[in-house]
């Protein structure tokens, strides 16, 4: 018997920003009748930064209209482009190749990690020729790439190191927030992530101070911002909305507790489904460096199974990228004939994500996880 929609638990939050849908109506009503009518890159955008460098302790923030957009401003404000290439994981978001190939440059497809699903260093290094530019890393699901491993590559390459840390906010390694172990490094603001705002949004962090200035004027059509219509470089389109920043600056304070819950849930699921390797699913593990409450994946050998099994309890999952990059038809033509990814190909086979968002009941999360274990028990007699 199929669940009722009242004891349904949608991957997807329904009702995400409900509790601040007044404050963003007042906001949107502040901004609209402002006297200064500034919609873009005013003043409360001016305060989202300032406050992401100080959550972050980057030296700047630069706020911009996606994260996708924000890799894209990156890899020119570092003069990335035709004849150059840049190593990138096989496994994970169109972005990841797309704006190498928007820049002119080549993705290179390197294999991951099998436990973190993320670029596997020694393999990525293997494939750095003397046309690399960039290695560009990206933190998978809830756990964070071997940084000090991917930074040493690229030092001792001479590489720039971009990181795509879209999806990590509230993650740490060894101390360095996510975001800051690469030359530059990238957050998103889409709904579904971790710091979500109805709308797109991202911004770009770094340590060094002159990327970040590039950054900042290639975000609006190369102008420097203290002199309008003195055009630097050729730059793109990518500013910040003011409501957005307004809706993101009332929101910052209640960020930790809803990564808390996020945490509390991650590892509520990892000690009910840590056991259940005999019934060929793998979980997480509980906690640990490098870790962000983003999305909460299992490998599952009856992947479609699970799916079947779970919705028609009412619980709906999630398959995150079921094709590899270098088999997508858009960048099949740029990836070596010869490649092998074993690894992402099975990350592609096995991934499937459970709901995780902060107002999940006690008794929801407890409902998924008991339907994960009875399916585990039916398949292992």
């Amino acid at each position: 018997m199929t669940a009722t929609v009242e004891h349904a638990v949608p991957f997807f939050a329904p009702d995400l920003f409900e509790a601040d849908r007044d404050v963003l109506l007042e906001l949107l009503y502040e901004v609209g009748t402002c006297p200064d009518q500034k919609f873009i890159l005013g003043g409360r955008t001016a305060c989202f930064e300032e406050a992401l460098r100080a959550e972050t302790r980057a030296a700047d923030a630069v706020a911009c209209s996606s994260g996708t957009s924000a890799l894209t401003l990156i890899l020119a404000a570092m003069g990335i482009g035709p004849g150059d290439e840049v190593v990138v994981p096989a496994f994970g978001c169109a972005p990841l190749a797309s704006t190498v190939l928007a820049s002119g440059a080549r993705p290179v497809f390197a294999d991951i990690d099998p436990v973190r699903l993320t670029m596997d260093p020694a393999g990525a290094e293997a494939l750095v020729t003397e046309r690399t530019r960039a290695l560009m890393p990206a933190h998978m699901f809830s756990v964070m790439a071997d940084m000090p491993r991917l930074r040493d590559v690229a030092d001792r390459a001479g590489l720039r190191l971009v990181e795509d840390s879209a999806l990590a906010q509230g993650g740490a390694l060894e101390g360095r927030p996510a975001g800051l172990w690469g030359d530059a490094g990238v957050h998103s603001f889409v709904q579904v992530k971790v710091f979500g705002m109805p709308g797109e949004g991202g911004v770009v962090l770094t340590d060094d101070t002159e990327l970040g200035e590039r950054v900042r004027m290639l975000r609006n059509h190369g102008q420097d911002g203290r002199n309008r219509f003195l055009h630097h470089h050729v730059g793109h389109n990518s500013r910040f909305d003011e409501v957005m920043a307004a809706f993101q600056l009332h929101r910052m304070a209640g960020l930790p507790a809803r990564v808390a819950r996020r945490t509390e849930i991650c590892s509520y699921y990892s000690e009910r489904l840590g056991d259940l390797a005999d019934a060929g699913i793998t979980a997480p593990g509980v906690g640990g460096d490098g870790r962000f409450p983003y999305v909460y994946t299992l490998l599952c050998e009856d992947r479609d199974g699970l799916r079947a099994h779970l919705e028609a309890e009412g619980i709906t999952t999630h398959v995150y990228y079921p094709r590899i990059l270098p088999d997508q038809p858009a960048f099949a033509p740029h990836a070596s004939p010869d490649g092998h990814w074993p690894q992402a190909r099975e990350a592609a086979r096995l991934n499937i994500s459970l709901p995780l968002y902060p107002h999940l009941t006690d008794a929801q999360v407890e409902r998924v996880a008991d339907n994960v274990r009875a399916f585990a028990r039916r398949r292992t007699g």
